[in-house]
């Protein structure tokens, strides 16, 4: 049986490991705040950008001579569901909202008959999806070294979703951020 001064020692331990988590907590929700700040000052250029991009897909229309990027592939049979999340923990509901929603969108697809393909951005997303959709996972982008992520990550994971629909490996992608209201 522990004594006294055992007890107090471990007690003061609890209470210094408390402290830390709670100061690690109140710097993952102010950078979480940052990032949240950055994606809605950045929205009404994603808008703008999906107007343009829809304009530009109307006019060229299912015209044989446009490029399959912009006219698509005629077909919504074989879905690729790119599913960005976390590498580490301490985000909260992040993770899990985002993991949520692709298995939502993932059994519906799979009810209406159509093929799933499953692309995870970040380990959180993997190790969740993996157990119940293992054998549609086609690709991971670890990013567990990057301490910041930036253009050039993005612009490699483009590289790589753009690669495979140039393939003919997926007719429809669609990609699950958590949506910021």
């Amino acid at each position: 049986m522990p004594n006294l001064s055992d007890l107090k020692n471990r007690i003061a331990s609890v209470k210094s490991t408390r402290k830390i988590t709670k100061a690690m907590q109140m710097v993952a929700s102010a950078k979480l705040r940052r990032a949240q700040d950055a994606a809605q000052a950045g929205r009404p250029y994603a808008e703008r950008f999906n107007a343009v991009m829809a304009g530009l897909s109307a006019s060229v229309g299912s015209s044989d001579g446009g490029p399959k990027l912009l006219t698509g592939t005629g077909s919504d049979q074989t879905n690729l569901l790119v599913v960005m999340t976390a590498e580490r923990g301490l985000c909260g509901g992040f993770n899990s909202n985002i993991v949520k929603l692709a298995r939502i969108a993932a059994k519906n697809l799979l009810s209406e008959g159509k093929t799933v393909k499953v692309l995870t951005v970040g380990k959180k997303g993997r190790e969740s999806l993996k157990r119940e959709f293992g054998s549609m996972l086609v690709d991971h982008v670890d990013l567990s070294d990057v301490k910041r992520v930036g253009y050039g990550n993005a612009a490699s994971i483009a590289h790589n979703v753009l690669s495979r629909f140039d393939a003919g490996e997926f007719d429809v992608a669609k990609n699950f951020l958590f949506r910021i209201c």
